[in-house]
């Protein structure tokens, strides 16, 4: 699996957040410098993320962005289907197919995607910070709920 770059700056932007445990709000600017990231594309990002509840954000002078949600309210689903919409599976052209073939590989790869958004789902983004006590042991021991 790829993450596209937008998904990319989405996930580095919110671990900066929320590793702050800040809750004055943290300037877009201040987030894409750390990140090495173009502040325009990552403003535009961070609104996706206030608009899905992820986080808040303030106007004006000492405005900014601060975590709307806890760390381990926020799985890695919820990131990525936020940036590039619902993770989805599809056939170009079923017609191709012979007889009901092009059916049979739409189910597998329909349960490949329900199984790869299980696996995601179980991802909180608390396991993905690095000062997160036994976050390593959490990512290898999760199991999703298929």
């Amino acid at each position: 699996m790829k993450l596209s770059q937008s998904v990319t700056y989405a996930i580095h932007a919110v671990l900066r957040l929320a590793s702050s445990g800040k809750t004055c709000p943290v300037a877009c600017g201040k987030l894409a410098a750390e990140g090495k990231m173009p502040e325009r594309f990552l403003l535009q990002i961070l609104r996706d993320l206030t608009k899905q509840g992820m986080l808040e954000s303030t106007r004006g002078g000492g405005g900014g962005f601060v975590m709307g949600r806890p760390p381990e309210a926020i799985s890695l689903l919820d990131l990525i289907e936020a940036i590039d919409g619902p993770l989805a599976t599809g056939l170009p052209m079923k017609g191709n197919f012979p007889a009901d073939a092009g059916d049979r590989l739409q189910a597998v790869l329909d349960r490949i995607t329900e199984c790869t958004r299980a696996h995601l789902r179980a991802i909180h983004l608390s396991d993905l910070m690095c000062d997160s006590p036994g976050s390593d042991d959490a990512l290898r021991l999760r199991q999703p709920v298929v």
